[in-house]
């Protein structure tokens, strides 16, 4: 059974950073396709990043040049390193782990709160 525990959340204020982690266990994470997702209240979630098993990555045009994701599977951990923060940025973060056609494996989130 694969586990999915992200941590790192906080509260920051606007322009700070913060880096998340995600540490998988059950599965080498060298298998799967790896992103963060968030959802801000009210909000629906939303891809934020992914990296594949070749550490192609991708981004959200909203976090785009801010956010860098990076993998490491010696260790089966995921961060999300986040830089120049903005108040719209608050939600709680998930990390997900692919499945054969999409992100199933969602870990339980952390908070990510940026004041103004």
């Amino acid at each position: 059974q694969v586990h999915l525990v992200e941590s790192g959340g906080g509260l920051v204020q606007t322009g700070g950073s913060l880096r998340l982690s995600c540490a998988a266990s059950g599965r080498p994470l060298s298998w799967h396709d790896m992103a963060w997702f968030r959802q801000a209240p009210g909000k629906e979630r939303e891809f934020v990043a992914s990296t594949s098993t070749g550490s192609i990555t991708s981004y959200a045009d909203s976090v785009k040049g801010r956010f860098t994701i990076s993998r490491d599977n010696s260790k089966n951990m995921v961060y999300l390193e986040m830089n120049s923060l903005k108040p719209e940025d608050t939600a709680v973060y998930y990390c997900a782990m692919r499945g054969t056609s999409r992100y199933e494996m969602w870990g339980q989130g952390t908070q990510v709160t940026v004041s103004s």
